[in-house]
């Protein structure tokens, strides 16, 4: 890394604006104790490996008490830790190891709905004072024959009806996702301050922050009225049959950011010698909305970090450059100034990287996520090139969506391929659990593909990862100025440059064909570049010169060079 300042010499931005957040999946990362389950002690076993990664923050996929209906996404204590994860000792021990390693924890925050199993859903279905309206409940509509039918046409977002009738209660309640998974009624101010209590317990624990899953669906228009028709399907269970104007993305959700943002403003505050703690927000949601979430139009600021999901939903394997480049400049131009961008390339509930742009383009996409300014985040495996296991039987999978929709359409729509351990070496399991069964099986391809073969070869997507991660130190990756172009329909480059220091390029082929690109026009000047980080299938090395003129890229691969 010759010519490049380290971070040490100018850290001029807070934590959280450049860092890497890398997600676990608890439950697929590390079993600890032979049960065929990840666990808190097994993430603390391997926080050494993020370490020795350069990574400094990992975002956790929920741990807190659950029925495990939706695999942690259905909460019913929220100030509890899951048993099959481990115990709260557990969670402090692994909260101290990462403290000592230089690694922030952000936990997963699911305030939207809590499990039926929750105390609070139990209470307010059996009316006990203060909690009658914890949840959306209604009497539903009585039809000329005299059926009892819901109040409205809203689906769920995990197929059928958003509404169940409680015969307790005898009432319909809502649940936007599985019926085990009534809504929080946001519009109780009870409600609203049980979650800043809730906030307030994990900071005292010394979490960073928190990531604030489906944050855009947590209120529902009051009239509770019939949602337009999509047109999309005819299927009426489907969520795609209705616009979602009414139960989702209501102004009153940037209301409830604002007042999180406060929360943990007022926090960071009052324990100064402490990191900033932040919030990050999970929402599928339009462009302007997002933007809205980092600061209103009044510069009222919100979440540090809304999840800019561009390279999930908008970019394919067949896109062409000007599909990056578009996906690029569209978030930074709405992003209002003063705010850090951020690269979200995977997660638990989408394809993995390898699956969705193959297994060609994984170095050129870490070379793409973690060149750009601002933060990235990355899906634990993605930095081996894991793939999804397609091939997982009907037998063995759990992912509710897919057993919702039967047998014949489970593939289309199951998370449970995505979700699969993380395979760590060629031992049994790939090294994840001492089980004889795994909560789900490991992908067969671990024997060839895993962290310990690629730690031992020459060249690897690891190794790739890990060199990227190593620039990123970079004063010019930290704070340096970002301009980026397609050169031909098939490849794109951009710069980050910063004065008095040598400009870093990033050019990727998207194609599956070669091309030979002409660099000198987006350069201003015939220039020599010199490889910083290249592939693990490159013909060019480190420390390589290459004429800007006429650079040669394979199909689907990426570079990043220094300009001299």
């Amino acid at each position: 890394m010759a010519g490049l300042v380290k971070s040490d010499t100018e850290d001029f931005i807070d934590w959280w604006q450049h860092t890497v957040f890398y997600q676990i999946y608890p439950r697929s990362f590390m079993d600890s104790n032979g049960d065929g389950i990840g666990d808190l002690k097994g993430i603390t076993s391997k926080l050494r490996y993020l370490a020795d990664t350069g990574i400094t923050a990992t975002w956790l996929s929920p741990i807190f008490q659950s029925p495990m209906v939706d695999f942690g996404y259905d909460i019913s204590d929220y100030k509890a830790i899951q048993p099959e994860y481990g115990t709260m000792q557990d969670f402090e021990e692994l909260i101290d190891t990462a403290f000592e390693l230089g690694i922030k924890v952000v936990l997963d925050f699911v305030p939207n709905h809590s499990s039926d199993q929750h105390e609070w859903f139990k209470k307010s279905a059996a009316r006990e004072p203060g909690y009658e309206d914890f949840y959306v409940w209604h009497d539903g509509i009585v039809q000329e024959n005299g059926t009892r039918v819901p109040p409205n046409n809203w689906p769920s977002v995990f197929y059928g009806s958003a509404w169940e009738w409680h015969e307790g209660r005898e009432q319909y309640y809502l649940h936007q996702f599985t019926k085990e998974q009534p809504d929080l009624n946001y519009r109780n101010p009870k409600v609203v301050q049980a979650m800043d209590d809730v906030l307030l317990f994990w900071l005292n624990k010394g979490v960073a922050g928190f990531r604030i899953d489906a944050v855009n669906h947590l209120f529902e228009d009051e009239s509770l009225k019939d949602e337009p028709l999509s047109g999309k399907t005819g299927d009426s269970l489907s969520y795609d049959y209705t616009e979602h104007i009414y139960s989702r993305d209501l102004p009153e959700v940037l209301e409830m950011i604002h007042h999180w943002r406060q929360l943990l403003d007022d926090f960071s505050a009052k324990h100064p010698e402490r990191p900033t703690r932040i919030m990050m927000t999970e929402a599928y949601a339009g462009l302007t909305q997002l933007a809205d979430y980092y600061e209103d139009s009044n510069g009222v600021r919100g979440s540090h970090l809304p999840f800019n999901f561009h390279f999930i939903t908008d970019v394919k394997g067949d896109s062409d450059a000007r599909d990056y480049v578009y996906n690029v400049e569209k978030w930074l131009i709405y992003m209002p100034r003063g705010h850090a961008a951020n690269w979200v390339m995977g997660n638990h509930d989408n394809p993995r990287v390898a699956s969705r742009f193959g297994p060609a383009s994984v170095d050129a996409m870490n070379m793409l996520l973690l060149t750009l300014p601002g933060v990235a985040v990355t899906y634990n495996g993605e930095e081996l090139g894991m793939v999804d296991y397609r091939e997982l039987s009907w037998e063995d999978t759990v992912d509710p969506p897919a057993r919702n929709v039967g047998e014949e359409l489970y593939q289309e729509v199951s998370r449970d391929p995505v979700r699969t351990p993380f395979q760590w070496s060629s031992e049994t399991n790939a090294g994840f659990s001492t089980a004889t069964k795994t909560w789900l099986p490991v992908h067969p391809n671990y024997l060839e593909l895993n962290l310990e073969a690629q730690k031992a070869a020459n060249r690897s997507h690891y190794q790739v990862y890990k060199d990227l991660l190593e620039l990123r130190k970079s004063a010019i990756m930290r704070v340096g100025r970002f301009n980026i172009e397609p050169l031909t329909r098939w490849v794109f480059a951009f710069k980050r440059s910063y004065p008095n220091f040598e400009s870093i390029i990033t050019v990727i082929n998207v194609s599956d064909k070669e091309q030979l690109v002409d660099l000198s026009e987006f350069l201003s000047q015939p220039k020599k570049l010199v490889v910083e980080v290249s592939g693990v299938d490159s013909k060019y090395q480190p420390g390589q010169s290459l004429a800007a003129s006429a650079l040669l890229l394979a199909a689907r691969e990426g570079l990043v060079c220094r300009l001299v």
